[in-house]
């Protein structure tokens, strides 16, 4: 058994970053790994599965200000 498994994977290119976010499987459950790239340096942040709800409508407020409605 791997000790992490890809289960999906998405990519967006955003001028020069590339950010990849992948839903990855563990011995301690489900996990999204978000790395973002920039001329080959990466950064990376881990959000449990659980709190992806509550992360997905926080990221929606601040494209809702972001927009100005």
């Amino acid at each position: 058994m791997k000790h992490d498994d890809l289960l999906h994977t998405e990519k967006i290119l955003a001028d020069r970053k590339t950010f990849y976010l992948d839903l990855k499987e563990n011995a301690r459950g489900k996990v999204i790994k978000i790395t973002e790239e920039v001329s080959g340096n990466r950064d990376t942040i881990m959000v449990p599965a659980e709190v992806l709800g509550d992360f997905i409508d926080a990221l929606t407020d601040i494209q809702t200000t972001a927009n100005g409605s």
